[in-house]
């Protein structure tokens, strides 16, 4: 059993729509596909990874340092006690020479290699990679079964040109349709006052059992994020996201002191480290406080284990962990591993964002399917970007 042939190839995300940071028009993915000489009915077993929205594709880096390692890696080298290909060890070979530090687009590329590791392993085992994370890659202090649904917010809201309230409202009120109980929308793009009116309008028509989340995608300095939290305190949304600088935590201290109601933040830490880091000085509140690292975009599942373990040795819940993605990586993982739940991006960053077809939202929860790897040729949308790695 031997990895063949590494290929990756960019793909654009186009949306005309922004933050309070970026505009999505010029936005591109990186899409891989890790070939095996494993057949299954007469087809090769492969496995294929990207990387979430918000980070640029990675082309080059797995291009020019990461795929050649894995490719030149001694065959058996990957092979793990299970006799099949092992994630991590195909992870420490594309590592090789990887100085400590300096994370950024190295975890996401590194995110994509691991997501295909991942996808590959469950395949090669047969089973979904929720059943196969929880038999092979759980800390013992997560139950042993993996969770048959799992909770998901609907994530929208972005400022869209000549766009006004009432389409905000309806939009929001569309995710409601779809079965989600949460929504969460975009903040920061415009003055307090605006954003204010946007908040209360769309707080004006979620029925009774639903609520709503707001993310500044770290635009803030401390000063704004403090008027927005005072603001923002007389109204019961379910989270304050990433009002400042992600690696800032002095200011997410301050701001956690000031703030009553919960914050959440860690989609953009990218790696171990960040994570503890986090946990260590950003005065996040382990009974209220929702961590969102994401990993497709820090080194991947791999590294994301060791945080679960800091996690628990740090005296919060897995629980507590909502990732960032909006795909069935990140869902998968969810399951696994028990956490609070996962990011849903309904209609928005095709075909990447959203789950397996079939597989409708209820009551704010969602099921996942049972074929063997992560699922993803389950998405009808999806298939072909896959296929055409290949091409």
């Amino acid at each position: 059993m031997r990895i063949v042939d590494i290929r990756e190839t960019t793909v654009p995300i186009e949306a005309d729509m922004s933050n309070a940071f970026i505009n999505f028009s010029k936005m591109t993915v990186s899409v891989l596909a890790l070939v095996t000489d494993e057949t299954r009915d007469g087809e090769p077993v492969i496995g294929y990874g990207f990387n979430s929205n918000g980070r640029y594709a990675q082309g080059g880096l797995l291009r020019d340092r990461i795929i050649p390692r894995v490719l030149e890696a001694a065959p058996e080298s990957l092979i793990g006690e299970h006799g099949d290909i092992d994630p991590e060890l195909v992870w420490r070979a594309a590592m090789r020479d990887e100085k400590p530090g300096g994370h950024g687009d190295r975890g996401v590329a590194m995110g994509v290699l691991d997501m295909a590791s991942w996808d590959l392993a469950a395949k090669l085992a047969g089973v979904p990679l929720n059943r196969l994370l929880s038999e092979r890659a759980r800390d013992p202090r997560t139950p042993a079964a993996p969770a048959e649904k799992v909770w998901v917010y609907a994530a929208g809201g972005y400022y869209y040109p000549g766009r006004g309230i009432e389409a905000l409202q309806a939009e929001m009120l569309s995710y409601v349709d779809l079965g989600y109980r949460t929504v969460k929308m975009k903040i920061g793009g415009a003055p307090l006052a605006e954003d204010l009116r946007r908040i209360e309008a769309v707080l004006d028509v979620l029925p009774d059992g639903c609520d709503l989340a707001v993310d500044a995608n770290g635009r803030f300095d401390l000063a704004r994020a403090l008027a927005y939290a005072d603001a923002l305190s007389a109204h019961p949304l379910r989270w304050y996201e990433e009002a400042g600088d992600p690696l800032d935590f002095e200011d997410l201290r301050a701001l956690a002191e000031r703030y009553p109601g919960p914050l959440a933040t860690g989609e953009n830490l990218m790696s171990f480290q960040e994570a503890r880091n986090l946990i260590r000085y950003g005065g996040l509140r382990p009974d209220r406080d929702i961590l969102q690292m994401d990993p497709a975009l820090s080194y991947g599942l791999t590294e994301f284990r060791r945080i679960v373990t800091m996690l628990y040795d740090s005296g919060w819940s897995p629980d507590r962990c909502v990732p960032h993605g909006g795909h069935q990586f990140n869902l998968s993982i969810a399951s696994a591993f028990h956490l609070h739940g996962c990011e849903s991006y309904p209609g928005i960053f095709e075909p990447f964002g959203g789950f397996a077809d079939g597989y409708p939202i209820e009551d704010g929860h969602v099921r996942l399917p049972d074929a063997p790897g992560i699922g993803l040729e389950q998405k009808a949308s999806l298939a072909p970007v896959l296929r055409d790695v290949l091409a």
